[in-house]
């Protein structure tokens, strides 16, 4: 049975105390779960038919952040799609800001372009630019747009490409409750700019504390802002929290970019207490701190290349007027031990099932 917890906001942080109690059930729930995503993915369930590919298309990238690595793993996957395609694609960086997102939509929509993709934004955001997107009938494809794979219609969205972002959390939450044995002092980093973000995070302290384990702290800190933030917020928390802060969970890779020096000055070795895990996205450089040791532990990857074909394959299901593909892209538990394989050439979870060839099967460009 689980102790009772207590919870006290101080200075707009959740902090949560709890002695948890380790129970077995719970830890092979968690084990379960670990074991389904950390597995070899080697076949494609992804859609088997679809329209031919429509020919002499251009599209407009509207990018929240070419410096998140995920961001720049799915336009980087658009690309490869597109050129197969015989596409042109033109992408527009919207530099990690509100306003960078408002000019980019803005740019975008005066070139005309056939269809738009937008890369990492919610669509709701930008919901006043992207109606003259709507009344002008160019289709939207988008990834990460909201918390739910497929239409947003609210937005005019006519495909959200994403991963389940529940099981991402979950099994994340998983993961660093088997590795504390049973006993997780959590650190929760999001971003409230985001609604995938906050259900991200929000699932994360669910499971954990359903678990039994304990959230000690819940911070909302801009993703844009992390270089600036981290290394102090960093610090700030281990003298906050000490020992008790045995894991942070982050609903991006992002976030562990520049927590190791802070970590470092504290005397905290690269494999230590606070374990990194990330809820998403499997970053190049999440790849590399995981291979050395350094200061992440896991990251719950997405296929960001196959998940920038799904977008071309989507779009090209808009423009022939046809119902979006209705899948949902597998994750990936990345470890140390598994790090070697379902990787691309750029650190980065790349399925080796076909899904390049699947594709061009249904354009009939093969």
């Amino acid at each position: 049975m689980r102790n009772l917890m207590s919870a006290l906001l101080i200075g707009g942080a959740l902090l949560i105390a709890a002695a948890p109690m380790v129970r077995a059930d719970a830890m092979a729930d968690a084990q379960a779960v670990v074991d389904r995503y950390a597995s070899k993915v080697t076949a494609f369930d992804g859609p088997t038919s679809g329209p031919k590919i429509q020919a002499d298309k251009t599209v407009v990238v509207l990018a929240a952040d070419m410096k998140n690595g995920g961001v720049l793993g799915v336009v980087s996957g658009i690309e490869e799609a597109a050129a197969a395609a015989g596409w042109t694609v033109r992408t527009i960086d919207g530099a990690g800001s509100i306003s960078g997102r408002t000019a980019a939509v803005g740019q975008g929509i005066a070139l005309n372009p056939s269809g738009i993709v937008i890369a990492g934004f919610d669509a709701v955001e930008q919901q006043a630019g992207l109606q003259q997107a709507m009344d002008s009938k160019i289709p939207i494809v988008a990834w990460h747009a909201a918390p739910e794979s497929g239409p947003v219609a609210a937005a005019g969205v006519f495909a959200n490409v994403t991963t389940d972002p529940m099981e991402v959390a979950k099994a994340a939450a998983a993961w660093a409750y088997l590795d504390a044995k049973g006993k997780p002092g959590v650190v929760i980093f999001t971003d409230s700019t985001y609604a995938v973000a906050i259900a991200k995070a929000d699932a994360m302290k669910v499971e954990i504390e359903r678990l039994g384990g304990t959230v000690v702290e819940y911070v909302d800190t801009p993703i844009a802002e992390t270089s600036s933030r981290m290394p102090q917020l960093t610090t700030s928390l281990l003298q906050r929290h000490g020992a008790a802060w045995t894991h942070s969970l982050a609903i991006n890779d992002l976030y562990f970019d520049f927590m190791g020096p802070s970590l470092a000055s504290a005397g905290i070795a690269g494999n230590g207490a606070p374990v990194s895990v990330a809820a998403g996205d499997g970053s190049q450089s999440a790849y590399q701190r995981i291979r050395a040791g350094e200061y992440q532990a896991v990251t719950v990857a997405e296929p960001l290349h196959l998940q920038g074909w799904q977008l071309v394959d989507e779009l090209n299901r808009a423009f022939a007027g046809a119902a979006w593909s209705g899948y949902v892209s597998p994750l990936h538990v990345v470890t140390k031990a598994n790090v070697e394989f379902d990787g691309g050439p750029s650190d980065a979870f790349d399925p080796d099932n076909g899904y390049r060839d699947a594709y061009k099967a249904i354009w009939g460009i093969q």
